[in-house]
């Protein structure tokens, strides 16, 4: 996303209803305590899905238990969703292939950072996205100042244990938040251009597409093992189907700048979930950096509410 004030994200579009360019420049309303609670809710099951997932990578691979998740996640939703694929113009079918891709990008990337740094380092620096996009929507300078703390504890981490992480893991989560950034943005379009949960369907199909073809490469026969399908399923449901559905009904009632900075939550609930389930423990160091980003997040929130 860029910076520009001719970024198609802010700018007034005609092809689209009042509702799209609203979610990412109005203040929270009435809806948004139950809006806050749809994000919250959301990331704790993606979290612990994702870690729940990284169990499945010695059998699978991380390419591999990508493509079951994405893929299960899209045949459930397009079960119970049953989108309407006719009446829709070409920029509305643009935007749902750009929020497959995006959706498809964001989670072949994320995987790869998690299989190769701790669940809880690749979430922080991952949400550095999602931040960054909340500074430049709000286009206030005491956002400048809240994106400053996250990055400062990003430093923090980097000056303790996280020097001896791999190169490529920070890469990959690095890459994975500027698709978690695009992916707010298209799916408050997607939203906006398509009724009930139809373009988030859509999108996973899509995702689907992007995601199942390195897969089948990477894990092969390995994918129709009866454990690694049926954990699938779970995770897919867990981590994707859950919390995806809910965001998609929170951007409805939130600003897109307002969503981001609560997802920046992420890096406090995927620590807990790293340490419960993949018994990655956490540093001091690491505790006070992770809890500067997430006090980064609270105060652009309450920036933003003002």
């Amino acid at each position: 996303m860029t910076s520009t004030a001719h970024d198609p994200s802010t700018a007034p579009n005609p092809s689209m209803t009042a509702a799209g360019p609203a979610l990412l420049r109005r203040a929270a309303g009435r809806g948004s305590l139950g809006g806050v609670g749809l994000v919250l809710a959301g990331t704790v099951s993606v979290q612990f899905g994702s870690a729940f997932a990284a169990l499945l990578f010695p059998r699978a691979g991380a390419l591999g238990v990508v493509a079951v998740r994405v893929t299960f996640a899209a045949l459930l939703l397009l079960l119970v969703a049953r989108p309407r694929l006719r009446g829709h113009t070409r920029a509305d079918w643009a935007v749902a292939a750009g929020f497959g891709l995006a959706l498809g990008g964001m989670n072949l990337l994320f995987y790869q950072a998690i299989d190769r740094i701790p669940l809880g380092a690749a979430v922080t620096i991952e949400v550095l996205g999602p931040l960054l996009l909340s500074v430049v929507v709000a286009r206030r300078a005491a956002g400048l100042l809240w994106a400053a703390l996250a990055l400062v504890g990003v430093y923090l981490l980097g000056s303790g244990d996280f020097g001896r992480l791999d190169v490529g893991g920070v890469g990959f989560a690095l890459g994975a938040g500027a698709m978690w950034a695009a992916y707010i943005v298209l799916n408050a379009r997607a939203g906006a251009r398509f009724p009930k949960l139809d373009g988030l369907a859509i999108a996973m199909a899509v995702a689907a597409l992007v995601t199942l073809p390195p897969g089948v490469a990477s894990a092969g026969a390995t994918l129709l093992e009866p454990g690694v399908l049926a954990l699938g399923l779970a995770i897919a449901v867990l981590s994707s189907g859950v919390p995806y559905t809910l965001e998609l009904l929170a951007l409805r009632r939130l600003p897109a700048a307002t969503f981001a900075v609560l997802t920046s939550l992420a890096p406090a609930v995927a620590s807990l979930a790293g340490w419960l389930v993949l018994g990655q423990g956490l540093s001091p160091r690491e505790c006070a950096a992770i809890a500067l980003v997430v006090a980064a997040s609270v105060g652009a929130v309450r920036t933003g509410g003002r």
